[in-house]
């Protein structure tokens, strides 16, 4: 079953086939680490942590890079205004190292809670300065830079197709140009590649350059020259928020189509917004809403829950009511993942299937049809463009179906996991009391025998001591009252 995904680039769904068979490489926009990351970025974060999964789950072996800009992303898009680093630093008091150590631990931490799978490789911009001067000579020697005052621009007018990711009209660009552009630049959308420190500035961030000047690299720069140096001149997979189309991801295409002569990377992937509820959420947070904020109410994974309830391409409204439903739903989840732990064994049916013992009946024989029907249906929902939301629905189809056997649902809620990353693997079966064990075992014999009103008593037992036991058509389930 192939996966398709929706390259931004061709503005359409597409069959995906790696460069290298069963090997992928994927790059993906990494935080700007002046400051928390907020749930926002979370959820983009999440979408491509879904993609690495459903990589693997295909049997892919993925080699995920992600970014870490401790340099250069200044507070305009315009090449102008503070180094935001530089200006956490100051808010601060301490050192731009200190500032990005920081906020690059709290990054990690909230990934780990929202179970988000560690990329192959970390890099920070400020530990390839040496790649990044190495990538500015060579658009220097292809003719695509330009020098002025203020640093070393690319000029957009030299490439064929710029913008084609986002779709750009240049001839609109220039005509509705920006008076606060940067003197001397050729086009609007011109940006800077190198950029000189200014003789009044201190900085704490800057390195001598060929340019007898010296400086800081271009926010978008280093993502074109790590990409470049951990995946290669072409890759199959690079991702962002949709914020990245128009200009950052526009121009590291630019950089390195001019460099190498290739599109960086094949398939282009962009996740959507997450809107707040303005006025239930931000009354309590603000417009700024961190994971560790929104930890104080929700289990993490709740909100994890909440973005596979909408398509990575689709806006998703996070209200105090949607957080909410989403720690019920995971909640009710957990609880019936614990039943299946708590009274039934390992690997019945996929044992029984891996040493060829067959089928006793026709009932059987069905029944793993059924099964298997439903993780050709969950493989067909994540292969279509990551189907979240199907995927979703499937798992609670299967989670509700009475007729899997207990043993074989506890299987697939671990195996669709491996694409959900919900912790199912760390719910614990329930503490059943050696008494309350005891009690459950007369009450079967005395059902077996057709006593039933001995085992009601029994019954009334179990529940007086704090358990409520429910008969079902695959036998008994117990939990706490």
């Amino acid at each position: 079953m192939p996966i398709r995904l929706y390259n931004t680039l061709a503005r359409q769904k597409e069959v995906f086939k790696p460069l290298k068979d069963k090997q992928v490489g994927m790059y993906c926009c990494g935080p700007t680490v002046y400051w928390y990351a907020h749930i926002g970025n979370l959820r983009t974060y999440i979408f491509e942590d879904v993609l690495h999964r459903v990589l693997q789950y295909n049997g892919y072996k993925v080699k995920h890079v992600m970014n870490f800009t401790d340099v250069g992303h200044l507070t305009s898009d315009d090449d102008t205004g503070e180094d935001k680093i530089e200006k956490g630093a100051a808010r601060e008091g301490k050192t731009a190292k200190q500032i990005a150590d920081f906020y690059i631990a709290s990054f990690k931490k909230d990934i780990k809670q929202l179970n988000i799978e560690t990329p192959a490789i970390f890099a920070r911009a400020t530990d390839h300065i040496k790649e990044q001067i190495e990538l500015v000579k060579i658009l220097e020697k292809n003719g695509f830079t330009y020098k002025i005052d203020d640093g070393i621009y690319f000029d957009t007018g030299k490439l064929k197709d710029y913008g084609y990711l986002a779709r750009l009209n240049l001839a609109e660009q220039k005509a509705g140009a920006r008076v606060t552009q940067v003197p001397g630049k050729k086009n609007p959308t011109d940006f800077a590649v190198w950029k000189f420190t200014p003789s009044d500035v201190k900085r704490q961030q800057e390195w001598p350059s060929p340019w007898n000047k010296r400086g800081f690299p271009g926010w978008h720069l280093e993502c074109s020259a790590m990409s470049h140096k951990y995946l290669g001149e072409q890759f199959d997979i690079h991702c962002g928020g949709i914020d990245h189309i128009p200009i950052h991801h526009t121009n590291e295409i630019a950089q390195s189509t001019a460099a190498y002569g290739k599109i960086p990377a094949r398939f282009w992937l962009h996740s959507e917004f997450l809107l707040v509820d303005s006025n239930k959420m931000a009354k309590s947070f603000g417009s700024f809403i961190t994971l560790e904020s929104l930890a104080e109410k929700f289990n993490p994974l709740a909100f994890r829950y909440l973005v596979f309830t909408a398509h990575y391409r689709s806006p998703l409204n996070l209200t105090w009511e949607s957080m909410e439903a989403s720690q019920i739903a995971l909640n009710n989840l957990y609880e019936k993942m614990r039943q299946l732990q708590t009274a039934y064994p390992e690997g019945w049916l996929f044992k029984k299937i891996k040493n060829n013992l067959g089928f006793i009946n026709k009932k059987e024989t069905e029944t793993f049809k059924k099964i298997r029907k439903y993780q050709e249906n969950f493989l067909e929902a994540i292969n279509d463009d990551l189907d979240m939301p199907k995927a979703l629905s499937i798992f609670w189809l299967l989670a509700n179906d009475n007729e899997i056997p207990p043993p074989a649902k506890k299987e697939l809620f671990l195996k669709f996991d491996k694409v959900l990353g919900l912790g199912f693997q760390n719910i614990k079966p329930i503490e059943i009391p050696p008494q309350i064990k005891k009690l459950i075992q007369e009450r079967r014999q005395f059902r077996s025998q057709g006593n039933f009103s001995k085992a009601d008593t029994i019954r009334k037992k179990i529940e007086k001591a704090g358990w409520l036991i429910e008969d079902t058509p695959q036998g008994s389930k117990i939990k706490k009252k």
